[in-house]
């Protein structure tokens, strides 16, 4: 069986401006069927900005090179700086399985000129235009990633450098009008949307969109059953009481079971604090009234009685199976954004563990 491999993938931060961080994702998951181990949001400074876009440009063979000095170009233009208000915002992905380098090579794709049948990410999301005489005058690549193993490991290692320092919650990188409601809300993309490779966990990203507020958190989680408890404790009290002590403990346990692997009855007290079997994605989502909007685009927790169009109409199954959970107040998703540590850097220790081991 081929060797485990790590490999990358940047939405840029165009990407994520143009709200297209959804389709990516989606993209990635479902075509190339690798295990998203841990991602982390970055506003880059000057210094990464350079320090990657020096590394970028390594061929010799004229035309891949042109296209290496396009990015490079791109990464100091784009990666520094603020546009609208906005300092750039990058999402880097990092993906692990068998043969991940080639897998990503295959779904990211070249950037080629009039091309447009939509196979890769490139051709979907990406643009290269030229003028009559064969000048780029535009240039967009929608993701980036490295294409060989030496690259990848010398790109992760760079990246997780500087991943306290640049990375994290990203609550300052955007200017809000003064009369604004700025709020955080906390979306957890549940366990449901990860049984297999599939569309679900970007489709879910993709119709939050429609809000038109920012993601500056992300997370790539697997709730320990010590913070399932705390995260649905206040669900306790309202299930004992529609459905009596013992069949109200019974459906709260289902909950921590399904959010973290194990129900608390079951758990011995030394695994508790563990990370739990099942993973989810943690995304903070901030900008003017961000937690009714949240809950409007998410729709009620019984899919049956969600409208068209919403998360848990179009990927829920049951009231527990519902492929989403979103903060019902401000407030609440500070408690919540505490339990589940979203600003927690495990994207440093996982890069460093796995080569440090390789």
């Amino acid at each position: 069986m081929p060797a485990e491999e790590l490999s990358y993938v940047i939405v840029t931060p165009y990407s994520m401006r143009k709200s297209r961080t959804g389709g990516i994702v989606a993209r990635l998951i479902s075509r190339t069927g690798l295990d998203l181990v841990t991602a982390r949001m970055f506003a880059p400074s000057e210094e990464l900005a350079k320090r990657y876009a020096e590394t970028i440009v390594t061929e010799t063979d004229p035309r891949y090179r042109a296209t290496q000095e396009l990015i490079r170009d791109y990464v100091l233009k784009n990666f520094m700086g603020t546009v609208n208000g906005q300092r750039a915002r990058a999402l880097f992905l990092v993906f692990r399985g068998p043969d991940a380098v080639e897998k990503i090579h295959y779904a990211i794709g070249h950037i080629v000129h009039e091309r447009t049948s939509g196979e890769t990410i490139r051709d979907t999301f990406g643009d290269y235009i030229t003028d009559d005489s064969g000048k780029v005058t535009y240039f967009e690549p929608a993701a980036l990633a490295a294409f060989d193993n030496q690259t990848v490991e010398r790109d992760l290692k760079l990246w997780a450098e500087f991943s306290d320092r640049d990375g994290g919650i990203l609550d300052q990188v955007i200017d809000f009008p003064k009369d604004a409601k700025i709020e955080k809300s906390l979306v957890l993309i549940k366990p449901d949307n990860f049984k297999f490779p599939n569309l679900r966990p970007g489709g879910v990203i993709e119709v939050f969109s429609r809000t038109g507020l920012y993601i500056v958190g992300f997370k790539v989680h697997c709730m320990s059953v010590a913070q399932a408890e705390e995260f649905y404790g206040p669900v306790l009290a309202v299930l004992e009481e529609k459905l009596g002590q013992a069949k109200g403990r019974e459906a709260w346990e289902s909950i921590v079971e399904f959010m973290a692997g194990m129900k608390p009855s079951e758990c011995p007290p030394d695994q508790r604090k563990a990370p739990g079997s099942e993973k989810c994605i943690a995304i903070v989502y901030q900008g003017d009234d961000a937690v009714r909007k949240i809950r409007d685009v998410l729709g009620p927790t019984d899919p049956a009685k969600a409208p068209p169009g919403s998360i848990r109409k179009e990927f829920g199954q049951t009231i527990m199976i519902n492929a989403a959970h979103a903060s019902d107040s401000a407030e609440n998703a500070k408690r919540e954004m505490a339990i589940v540590q979203v600003n927690e850097n495990n994207f440093k220790p996982l890069i460093e563990s796995f080569y440090a081991r390789s």
